[in-house]
């Protein structure tokens, strides 16, 4: 088995020694992070030692929420993030048109609220492609967009009625316009795509999310809505490898509310024999996810203050429906990640899990709370009490994408954008990630967003709340070890010292000496993943 030294850069640990001048591995451990001479001598004379160059070492990162097989689809759809007006959407849709003439479906993602004069509506969809259905997800993966093309393939009509948490949009006379909010999203357009997606498309799928993870350091991963064919494709690509992945994936399994209690749990039940048989360290099922309410910029988020428009949204899950569950999940020892972005969300949230540990006792656990993007004053300090982990995303406070997110709240709840630096205050572990695909996976502009508060996207936009922002090896430590720690692996891996596993990644450019602003171009030049390298652009 061979040894390797890596020295010559900068090696940011993310351990209590958070730099050293080398690093040993040996097989899938690390061996010894410190000083070049103690490195050297643990090495022995035979190791191989690799040069950094000034580059920057450092553990892999855990997008520690991510969709993995929706995040593949999208990297093989119709981009639309960056497309600013309706005029420059449609002129998109028409050459993928004219591209695959073909076609069955035109599928686009990413798209902006904002970018859309006033409600989104079939009719614009129909002025650029009507001849084929047409379904475009919006930027935060919570609306879809259609045609009147794809309304007729869905069945819809002015008697659909709306699914139980979710919305089907409709114009003055009662008739579908064409949007699909929350529940109604999923229950319509993505229940049909599922079903005319093949085994073949989706292992198309996994393969370009796992290429792509690689690419951008990213070691391990945490899907939050894991369904059975997502389960089916991943087995396949283990299977494929001989039983390894060239990423870790820990899955949360998606629990839908049907309104039935009995249902309900019976789903936690089946999550849980799932946890139970699957003990690969490449392909886990950690435990359930559950949406409690909708987002800021479709208004479906539910706040405990109308928005500006002087509507409010009702939470997808009540804390009756909601409590049932999570105490059935804290019982079987699966880890409770509750999407909660409003405030009224995360209380209810906080409330299910207060439930749960006065049911069923003392015991360790370790839940989470998605996104939080707005939260009132004192819940992270209640998170610390409790040990909930804030799950946090900084690409979703890109400046490029939070003026329709602001003018949504329209008040001082603004001011409270994206609190990061709370959560670190009082206490609670605060683990970053991408949710891709709302947002790009790239972990490095991630990091350039966390620690700057600037844009990603476009450099023209200033900066927003730069108060929140974090100090750039803070912002790595929690998209690194307490990502990993979000899932209980954190004394395994997500740090660089003796005894952890060799995950890690090596960029081309030094941030520290170079600057937040490098973080946007540069590369990850060598991703290794238990010892093995997974990505090599052969610059080493």
């Amino acid at each position: 088995m061979t040894t390797t030294m890596y020295t010559g850069g900068r090696i940011f640990t993310a351990s209590d020694e958070p730099w050293a001048d080398a690093l040993v591995v040996d097989g899938g451990s690390v061996t010894f992070a410190g000083d070049a001479a103690r490195a050297a001598a643990a090495a022995g004379p035979d190791a191989v030692t690799v040069d950094l160059e000034g580059r920057l070492l450092l553990p892999g990162f855990t997008d520690a929420h991510t969709h993995l097989v929706m995040m593949g689809e999208a990297l093989g759809r119709v981009p639309l993030t960056d497309a600013r007006t309706l005029d420059e959407i449609q002129a998109r849709l028409r050459s993928a048109r004219e591209a695959q003439p073909n076609a069955l479906r035109v599928l686009g993602r990413g798209w902006l609220f904002d970018s859309v004069p006033g409600a989104p509506t079939a009719a614009m969809i129909d002025a650029a492609v009507a001849d084929v259905p047409v379904y475009l997800d919006a930027n935060d993966y919570h609306s879809c967009w259609v045609n009147r093309a794809a309304l007729a393939e869905l069945g819809i009509t002015r008697d659909t009625p709306d699914p139980l948490g979710g919305r089907i949009g409709r114009d003055a006379d009662g008739e579908p316009d064409g949007m699909l909010y929350e529940t109604a999203a999923v229950a319509h357009a993505w229940a049909f795509l599922a079903e005319a997606t093949s085994d073949a498309d989706r292992d198309a799928a996994v393969e370009r999310t796992l290429a792509a993870y690689a690419a951008t350091g990213v070691t391990g991963v945490v899907d939050m809505a894991f369904d059975e064919r997502g389960l089916a494709a991943f087995q396949r690509a283990v299977g494929r490898r001989d039983g390894a992945l060239p990423v870790r994936v820990a899955a949360h399994w998606l629990i839908e509310n049907t309104g039935d209690e009995t249902a309900n749990v019976a789903q936690v039940r089946h999550a849980a024999e799932l946890a139970e048989r699957l003990d690969s360290p490449w392909l886990r099922v950690v435990g359930i996810k559950l949406v409690v309410d909708g987002v800021i910029d479709a208004c479906t988020a539910a706040m405990r203050h109308p928005y500006s428009d002087g509507s409010n949204a009702e939470p997808i899950w009540s804390l009756d429906a909601l409590k049932p569950v999570v105490a059935a999940a804290d019982a079987a020892g699966l880890q409770v990640a509750l999407h909660a972005i409003g405030d009224l969300a995360s209380d209810i949230a906080l409330d299910a899990l207060e439930h749960a540990a006065a049911v069923n006792g003392p015991r360790d656990r370790r839940h989470r709370i998605e996104h939080l993007e707005y939260a009132a004053p004192g819940t992270a300090e209640r998170m610390a009490r409790l040990g909930v982990t804030a799950s946090m995303q900084p690409v979703h406070a890109d400046p490029a994408i939070f003026e329709n997110w602001a003018a949504m709240l329209g008040d001082e709840r603004v001011d409270r954008a994206f609190a990061w630096p709370e959560y670190v205050a009082a206490g609670a572990l605060l683990a970053f990630s991408t949710d891709a695909p709302t947002a790009p996976h790239e972990a490095l502009p991630n990091m350039y967003i966390a620690a700057t508060r600037r844009s990603a996207l476009d450099d023209a936009f200033a900066p927003r709340h730069p108060h929140f922002a974090l100090p750039l090896a803070q912002a790595l430590a929690h998209a690194t070890r307490d990502a990993a720690a979000s899932v209980g692996d954190g004394a395994t891996r997500g740090r660089l010292q003796a005894g952890m596993a060799a995950d890690f990644a090596i960029v081309d450019v030094d941030p520290f000496t170079a600057g937040p602003e490098s973080l946007l171009t540069a590369r990850v030049v060598r991703t290794v993943v238990d010892g093995e390298v997974a990505h090599d652009t052969g610059d080493l």
